[in-house]
């Protein structure tokens, strides 16, 4: 049945002010409750009180319940399977920005016909929306890069591999396997090949829910999405490298003693690693801080720390003695005889807090 022009603008803003306030307390509910963030939350109750203020003052309510048509709405009978898939929050919070940015602009313009000064209100709000959601859509970025890290146990350096899709399929099987965190190492590809490697790692890392870190190479890591970089004791200072890649993205950093583990973290590391511990298979030290160092650090460094440097099956549990339980190991799984079930027996060895045959 055709819709009389007036009642159909009433129906379109009814149904677009709800989407909008909707997705307005989606946000602000992150913000409240995930974040703990005070004055992002307090913006989105502030966008959410001067919108409803601005459609009291200047549209009938009444006429929009008449409008209201729920059961006659063509709209809710059509569905994409995208709608249904929200796999974090992340995706959650990125689809109600979304919604909000596109039923404001709808009642700013069918609003026109209302009230030029109401429409002038409610553009302005979509204005703030924009620089709100944006806000929050970060602090989520960062928020899901803290806890991850906050949990990871197992941390691997990995090379290039022989071929992109070998690669993948190496970083697929070990995220499985247990594996929390992959750095990208690898001196012997050409920048454009290490560049491409990291953003099909940084993407399949992701979809495994899993943290991809760069070597070195803080450009390479904010050009391919990765999650962060990390860097020694020769490489880019920290303070370089975190006006590279941003503060939402993770900054790694070496450290061999405890003076460096201190400096580090008042550099702004969000995690650091420890050793060499003891000697390993893929770089050789003229020294090695052994498992004191780690003892050290557990005692006063509050950042995640990582111990690394020989570290397999054989001697995880004398690093676990000094209360670390997190690792990184590089040949304790890149040259076992079955990698998967190396990565396996270490994660279960590091959650349980005993060594595993």
């Amino acid at each position: 049945m055709p819709i009389l022009a007036g009642q159909a603008t009433y129906r379109i803003l009814d149904a677009s002010i709800n989407r909008a306030t909707e997705g307005l307390r989606t946000l602000e509910e992150y913000a409240r409750f995930a974040l703990d963030d005070a004055a992002l939350s307090g913006n989105f109750k502030s966008l959410r009180h001067d919108l409803t203020t601005a459609i009291g003052q200047s549209v009938d309510r009444q006429r929009l319940i008449e409008a209201r048509d729920t059961p006659g709405d063509v709209g809710t009978e059509i569905r994409e399977a995208a709608e249904y898939e929200r796999s974090s929050p992340q995706k959650v919070i990125a689809a109600a920005a979304a919604r909000i940015a596109q039923s404001l602009r709808v009642i700013e313009e069918y609003g026109k016909t209302i009230d030029a000064n109401f429409a002038a209100k409610v553009e302005q709000i979509r204005y703030r929306a924009y620089q709100a959601s944006a806000s929050l859509e970060l602090a989520a970025f960062t928020n899901q890069h803290t806890a991850q890290l906050a949990a990871a146990k197992l941390y691997l350096l990995i090379d290039g591999g022989e071929s992109e899709s070998q690669f993948v399929a190496s970083i697929q099987r070990l995220a499985a396997a247990g594996v929390d965190i992959f750095q990208l190492r690898d001196h012997s590809l050409d920048d454009r090949t290490l560049y491409r490697r990291a953003c099909v790692g940084a993407a399949v890392a992701r979809k495994q829910g899993r943290l991809f870190i760069v070597n070195d190479r803080a450009d390479i890591a904010v050009a391919s999405g990765a999650d962060g970089v990390h860097v020694g004791q020769e490489e880019l200072p920290a303070a370089a490298a975190r006006a590279i890649i941003g503060n939402r993205r993770l900054l790694g950093i070496s450290t061999h003693s405890i003076e460096q583990a201190k400096e580090a973290v008042d550099d702004g590391a969000d995690y650091i690693g420890c050793g060499p511990i003891f000697a390993g298979r893929t770089k050789q030290f003229d020294a090695y801080v052994g498992p004191e160092f780690l003892k050290q650090v557990t005692q006063s460094i509050t950042v995640p720390a990582f111990a690394i440097g020989g570290i397999d099956q054989s001697n995880v549990s004398e690093v676990m003695a000094t209360g670390c339980d997190r690792i990184a190991v590089t040949g304790a799984i890149r040259d076992a005889e079955d990698p998967v079930h190396a990565a396996k027996t270490l994660k279960r060895t590091l959650l349980s807090g005993t060594q595993t045959e």
